[in-house]
């Protein structure tokens, strides 16, 4: 699948926001800790996505009914669904100067009705993009930092009606960020996930 960005420029994919606030001090904190004994970026990225993905528990997984939507809340209380954890790794990135872009996935609900939009991340490496899925494993899911091909969570069925989304989002996309603000706890977050984007 080609990867098409959102923006021809590279900086936007540098960018601190509201969510990915690559310049808190638990963000810098936390690269700081990571880069430690990492010889290049590209070492420093397997770090940190592999830091994301094993260290903070996928909300869903572990039952926990907090949502988090900001980088350094998510570092902070070490939890959050696909797109919180999505958020911290580009933050993560983002803070040692890695392009980092948030892309997605239509599938079918763990809940078994209907859709919802699932969120991972692209980093630029050598020219070209390659997508990364920090959600955490689980049985039936084992992710892996790669630029050889991709080792994602999840492989869209086009029979289910499930997709992958070629736009690489130099910020979360709105209708993401729309239902991870409004939502009072997980559970309630879990009903109102984004159906398409």
């Amino acid at each position: 699948m080609e990867l098409i960005q959102q923006t021809p420029d590279l900086s936007a994919y540098l960018a601190a926001d509201e969510a990915i606030d690559h310049h808190h001090p638990r963000v810098r904190q936390t690269a700081a800790y990571l880069a430690k004994g990492v010889a290049d970026s590209y070492g420093y990225a397997r770090a940190a996505f592999e830091y994301v993905r094993d260290t903070i528990p996928h909300s869903q997984d572990v039952g926990d009914p907090r949502v988090t939507w900001r980088a350094s809340d998510v570092l902070e209380h070490r939890t959050g669904i696909c797109y919180a954890k999505a958020h911290a790794l580009a933050a993560l990135l983002r803070a040692e100067d890695i392009p980092t872009a948030l892309c997605y996935q239509r599938l079918a609900h763990d809940d078994g009705d209907g859709h919802a939009v699932h969120g991972l991340v692209a980093v630029r490496f050598h020219g070209a993009w390659h997508r990364q899925d920090p959600r955490g494993d689980k049985p039936g899911v084992n992710t892996r930092f790669s630029l050889d091909g991709e080792r994602l969570a999840y492989v869209p069925d086009p029979e289910a009606g499930e997709s992958d989304y070629p736009t690489l989002y130099a910020e979360p996309h709105p209708a993401v960020l729309a239902a991870l603000r409004a939502a009072p706890d997980r559970p309630h977050l879990w009903k109102t996930l984004p159906v398409a984007l």
